[in-house]
């Protein structure tokens, strides 16, 4: 679920009481289309694996932070489907790459 201005059509993220810049309150919940576009990414690389921290350009317009998983990097403009997987036991937002096998 993502939220968005009933007046502009405009999606927000992270949840707020009102939209940044322009003010508009009449945020309500819609469902949000889990696509996206990598933006940015980087590898972090430790003692104990590695793993990426990527921008995700969401398809409803707003960018948010995440990880790509099942892979170390990728192309900036891969395309990728957000779900729900459990990071340290807690239920995070990931996304996977769009068509891998």
């Amino acid at each position: 679920m993502i939220q968005r201005s009933r007046s502009t059509g405009r999606h927000v993220f992270y949840s707020r009481v009102a939209v940044p810049r322009s003010g508009e309150t009449d945020l309500e919940w819609v469902p949000a289309s889990g696509g996206g576009t990598v933006y940015a990414i980087t590898v972090n690389r430790t003692r104990d694996g590695s793993y990426n921290i990527a921008l995700i350009d969401l398809d409803e317009g707003p960018r948010m932070m995440s990880r790509v998983e099942g892979v170390v990097t990728v192309p900036i403009g891969t395309r990728v489907q957000a779900r729900i997987a459990p990071l340290a036991d807690v239920p995070a937002v990931v996304f996977d790459v769009v068509g891998a096998a």
